[in-house]
């Protein structure tokens, strides 16, 4: 049964990535929609960084699934020499590092007042 556990959670992972990409759609056809102006386009830039219901955002929640790919990486690569996990903890570092900060960037170039009321 031991064979069957991992193309369990492959399954599960498989799933809940499509989900994901189907969430990502909608928000692509919501930022793409002809009536979407500054206002509100720093707002849903906002939200990806920085989500106001729920703590972090979409690119801090992807760089904490890497951060802990990446853990479990050090746990059981090879040699423990970092080939592995350095790469994971390298991307997780540029989406909060870099991509955050970016969004955050354009949405206050776009409405640097802040989200709507």
């Amino acid at each position: 049964m031991t064979g069957r556990r991992p193309r369990t959670r492959l399954d599960r992972v498989r799933a809940s990535v499509g989900i994901a990409q189907l969430a990502l759609q909608q928000i692509e056809d919501d930022l793409g929609a002809d009536d979407v102006d500054a206002r509100e386009l720093a707002a849903i830039l906002r939200e990806l960084q920085e989500d106001i219901d729920v703590p972090g955002g979409l690119f801090p929640a992807l760089a904490q699934l890497l951060t802990v790919a990446a853990r479990r990486a050090e746990q059981i690569e090879p040699d423990r020499d970092g080939d592995a996990s350095c790469p994971l903890h390298e991307a997780a570092a540029l989406l909060t590092d870099n991509a955050g900060p970016r969004l955050n960037w354009a949405a206050r170039s776009l409405h640097p007042q802040g989200d709507p009321a």
